[in-house]
Order: structure tokens, then sequence, then C-alpha cells
């Protein structure tokens, strides 16, 4: 997204040690960036298949051979590998979503047909429905992640999440500093909703796992310090203002935190197999690495917290799983409609009153929990009269898909149910 870039200092500044108060006032500083609402930037992740070998995880040798063949062909949009070679897309910030959305499915197209010519296809699910979380992507970073959970007792979770999910995120401007606390709790309030009409992921590692979005339920299992919602960007009702400034909010979150990986000398990252919050090492109460904590050090730590709304100048929509290409174009028109249409956002605002905090429920139970249902029904009425002309005939058939109260997750379920996961992964990967 085109914002400042709090962590855009000379090599210099990035190598000073932060006191507590210091690193708090970064990331405060870190969180919004006043900017006018408009922008649109979306991210597409997809689990590479051998089509040759469905089962099986793919090489890491052949997803380098047909990296620089997939970057040349997706000119619009960075490539990213993702820990179990989930393949991610993220395009290039545009002025609006109907923009945003014909680059990346542009680019999306030219790049399945290159991964076909190297035996290669993309299934486009919230989780892969069959394959073990096996770790294929060998950067130390992600090594460190899954050192880090496994130290932390959360081996399981945080093996799923990084090898085993994959996302459609919305990426959408903060907006003027007087709205921030307005547009935050929007994103918050509209959460839920979202994931139960955007729940894909029904199916994780051959069974049936009872949620609708095991990928959101997968991110509920881990540290909630550094995983779960804001604390105070969605307060309650009755709660004081000053308790819900987000960028506030958003560095005491960051602080709280703990530790996933500190980068040595030679920028290998280094897990941290404690549970060590930013605070505890700003503070000198704990160190790491035999050292406090940098600027560095800071701007690396808040690239491993994984909210449903992360700030990061601008604001992240993280908590939606990505569905086949017929669904995930008309869900990120919703998202950013009712995001950034005034009119739609005041609507929005009351279709998700009774469901603002129904995360659980979204995950375990989407479409099928009537309160969700409903708020999903009115949502998406509200959007169909709202998106732009070039992304309607894509709402209305998601509408009818939420009407009968059902989302793209039922729709791969009964589609296992038919031929069986390992049938249903090879469609997915040859559609």
């Amino acid at each position: 997204m085109a914002v400042i870039n709090a962590f855009a200092q000379d090599a210099a500044d990035l190598t000073e040690p932060l006191t507590l108060d210091a690193a708090h006032a970064l990331a405060g500083q870190a969180a919004l960036t006043d900017s006018e609402v408009g922008t649109v930037g979306l991210e597409v992740e997809a689990h590479l298949i051998d089509l040759e070998a469905v089962p099986e995880a793919v090489a890491w040798h052949r997803v380098e051979q047909i990296t620089e063949v997939v970057s040349a062909v997706a000119r619009r949009s960075a490539v990213t590998l993702e820990p179990g070679c989930q393949l991610e897309l993220s395009g290039r910030p545009a002025p609006d979503i109907g923009t945003a959305v014909a680059e990346l499915r542009h680019d999306w197209q030219g790049v399945r047909l290159a991964l076909t010519e190297h035996g290669l296809g993309a299934a486009f699910a919230g989780a892969d429905p069959l394959r073990p979380s096996r770790r294929t992507n060998p950067r130390s970073r992600y090594r460190a992640m899954e050192q880090h959970f496994a130290s932390t007792g959360r081996a399981a979770a945080g093996a799923v999440m990084m090898n085993s999910t994959a996302a459609l995120q919305v990426n959408l401007q903060a907006g003027p500093t007087s709205t921030w606390r307005a547009r935050v709790q929007r994103a918050h309030r509209l959460g839920p909703t979202l994931v139960a009409i955007a729940a894909c992921s029904p199916w994780l590692h051959g069974r049936a796992t009872g949620s609708q979005s095991a990928r959101q339920a997968t991110w509920a299992r881990l540290d909630r310090r550094a995983c779960g919602p804001v604390p105070g960007c969605d307060p309650a009702p009755d709660a004081p203002a000053a308790a819900s400034d987000p960028a506030a909010a958003w560095a005491h979150f960051a602080m709280s935190a703990p530790v996933i990986m500190v980068c040595g000398d030679g920028g290998e990252a280094e897990p941290v197999r404690a549970s060590v919050t930013f605070a505890q090492w700003a503070s000198g109460q704990l160190r790491l690495c035999d050292r406090g904590p940098t600027a560095a050090d800071l701007g690396t730590h808040l690239t491993t917290l994984f909210p449903p709304v992360r700030l990061r100048g601008f604001l992240e929509l993280r908590y939606l799983d990505i569905t086949a290409p017929r669904w995930w174009p008309g869900i990120a028109a919703v998202a950013a409609t009712l995001m950034d249409d005034s009119i739609a956002a005041d609507l929005a605002m009351e279709a998700t009153e009774r469901t603002a905090r129904r995360w659980a429920e979204a995950a375990r139970y989407g479409l099928h929990d009537s309160l969700l249902a409903e708020s999903a029904r009115r949502c998406l009425a509200i959007a169909a009269s709202r998106v732009p002309a070039d992304l309607s005939a894509a709402v209305s058939d998601l509408a009818e898909l939420v009407e009968s109260r059902r989302s793209p997750g039922d729709l791969l379920a009964d589609r296992i149910a038919d031929v069986g996961p390992l049938a249903a992964l090879e469609e997915l990967a040859h559609a």
C-alpha cells in the first residue's frame, strides 16, 4: 500500500538500542498513516500442487525453478512463497476495488497457465484438505517460527497455520486521522460476518474438521497475545473513547506480544524458545541473544504479529479464507465496499451489531449460525447496491449462495463427500 513506513529509516537508526518507551512510541507511529480512503491492495494465496503426485508436497527445488517464471508472468504482483509452499500474489495498490480485482485476476490466470506447463497446479481453499502440514520452504524465518511454536506448546497449530492455510487479504487505507477509531472498529466488527461468508476450509489432513473455517479456528489456537483481536480496537459499547485509540492499542499489543525470533549477526533468524514479550526485552527484564532490542528488531517483531486486523500504516484484513476464483472477487468487493463506501459502511454497522464478537461461532458454524446468516444476507444486500458495476455480477452470485445459508466451504465439503479429499484436491488444482 502507498503509505509512509515508520521503519523507512537509515541503517544507523535501525541499529540504535531501544528503550521500552521508545519502542512503544515507534510502534504507535507505525500503526496508522493519515491518508485518503480509496486505494485497495489485494493478496491471494493458493496451495501449490504437483499434478503428477497430488498427495505429496512439492519439492523445494521444483518451486525454486518456477519462481522466476511466475514472477515474469505476474508483472503487476509481488510473488511470495509461504512456509508450506503456498504461492502468494500481492497486487500493487490500485485506485479502486474493481481495478485491484481485475489486475490480480489477470496475473493469477497467467500464473496458473505457467504452472501447468511445469506440471504444477494451484488449489484455492482456506486449508489444504488432504496433505500433512509440512514445512518445505527453508528460509530461516520460517524455521525459527516453527521452532518457537514447538518450544512454547503450539507446534500442531503453528504447523497448520504456516503450512496448510491460505488467505485472501484485503488491504485498505487507514483514512484521515479523525476516522481511525471508527474505521478500525468497523474492520473488527465486520470480521465474524465476513469470516462466515468466506469460510472455505472444512477439511484438513484428510478429515472433516467440524469447522466451517478450520483456518480461522487454527489462528484461535495460537497465542492470543500475537494472533487474537487487538484489545481496545473493538471495545465494548460502553468503553471510554480513550480506551479505543487504535494506534495506542496497537503499540500496547506489540509490546505485550511474545518475540518469536531475533536476527543474528549474519542475518539469520534465531528462534526464541520461551515466552518473552517485547516489553520484557526492551525494559531489560530479559535479554535475547545477549543484547537489548533495536529498531530493526522491532520491525521484525511487528511482522510476526498476526491479529485478524493488522495495522501497518494501513489496515490489513487478514481473516478471510481464500476461495475458488468464482467467489473471491465478490468477497473482496464486499469487504472493500462495506469498509470504504460511507453509505454502505453505516448500514453494515447496523447489520452486524449482534455479530460483532462472534469470531468463534463464525469459524465453527459459519452461515449455519442464524445470527451470522442474517447479518451476512443484510451485508450482501447492502454491498450489492453499492459495488462498482464491473463487480456486480460477482457479488450477486455470492449473494445467491449466502441466501441459501451456504458458503464456498459447504460446496467444497459436498464435493469431498462425493469424490473424496484426494480427487477434490486434484480437481481444485486443475480448475
